[in-house]
């Protein structure tokens, strides 16, 4: 991409539009979740004692301030223009299909089928001379690293969490290398979910639903292709990647609903149960914890990668130069 403004003024940008994103997110949330509740969609939060209703899809937050964030951003850095709406498009259609899917349960494949096709608005921008198999797999990417970021899901604030690690140091990675115009769509998210956040913590106000969970990861892969940082991006989803892992060999493709949930002792402690499948979570689980530390404990993994692909973001700079 060609930079036609200052290195500051790219800073500024992304973080503009990080505050506004946020700003949107957080005084969007406190009506959403009321029209969710009226709306009777809600969900229980099985790792509570008392099993409260929690509104669900609250990720219609989180999509709403990112995309108000990146059209502050085609106002101020028109440059980008073209590469941010095809950002938009591939974001709005892949929390399309995880609305329907919280709305009615779509299968692993069609799902799988309905965010391939999601992500294939990215071949738009795709870089140039490369062979019909690289532009296939880039909608590929989006539906594989989507569904990572829905998998490690499940307890209060886990997934906005890990993803605002990731964006973290996605941001941090690209601006170390000079890559501040892309550092503009992992900000904006970034903004978006430290505010969804605040209602998704424990004890949780609202869940994230797939409309949440799978546009973390899309963003993820855009910001992987369009600032050719994949090993980065790679590097901050490995607790999905192993998270996803341990699920597949220890019990295959399962659908949602024969999935055993996590159990809650008389003490209020999560508690992995007898057989099932194997999680990242349940590996935590060695003893009886409460649901607070287990996903501290998570955060705490995603930050070690996320510190990882900073660290080798210096090295790739140094060796670029």
């Amino acid at each position: 991409m060609v930079l036609n403004i200052l290195k500051p003024d790219l800073i500024m940008i992304a973080c503009i539009c990080a505050v506004v994103s946020f700003f949107i997110t957080y005084l969007a949330m406190p009506r959403l979740i009321k029209k969710l509740q009226d709306a009777k969609i809600v969900g229980k939060d099985i790792h509570k004692p008392s099993q409260p209703e929690v509104a669900e899809m609250g990720g219609i937050g989180i999509l709403l301030g990112f995309i108000i964030g990146l059209f502050v951003a085609i106002y101020l850095y028109p440059t980008l223009q073209f590469t941010l709406i095809i950002t938009m498009l591939v974001i709005m259609l892949v929390g399309m299909v995880g609305m329907v899917d919280d709305l009615i349960q779509l299968s692993s494949k069609e799902k799988l089928i309905l965010l391939w096709f999601a992500g294939l608005p990215l071949i738009w921008i795709s870089p140039p001379n490369v062979g019909i198999i690289y532009m296939l797999l880039i909608p590929l990417a989006v539906t594989i690293a989507a569904n990572l970021t829905n998998m490690l899901a499940g307890l209060n604030g886990i997934e906005s969490g890990l993803g605002a690690i990731a964006m973290t140091s996605l941001s941090i990675s690209c601006m170390i290398m000079g890559k501040y115009d892309v550092a503009i769509i992992s900000m904006a998210m970034l903004g978006a979910l430290l505010a969804f956040l605040i209602y998704n913590r424990h004890p949780s106000r609202v869940f994230p639903g797939d409309v949440g969970t799978l546009i973390i990861g899309a963003t993820i892969v855009l910001v992987a292709f369009i600032g050719r940082v994949k090993i980065i991006a790679l590097i901050v989803l490995i607790p999905n990647i192993i998270d996803s892992a341990l699920k597949f060999y220890s019990a295959g493709v399962m659908e949602r609903q024969d999935h055993k949930p996590t159990e809650v002792n008389g003490d209020g402690n999560l508690v992995a149960p007898d057989g099932g499948f194997k999680s990242l979570i349940r590996s935590v689980l060695r003893r009886p914890m409460s649901e607070q530390q287990v996903v501290i404990i998570i955060w705490l993994i995603g930050i070690l990668f996320g510190a990882i692909g900073i660290i080798l973001s210096y090295v790739l700079k140094s060796s670029i130069i």
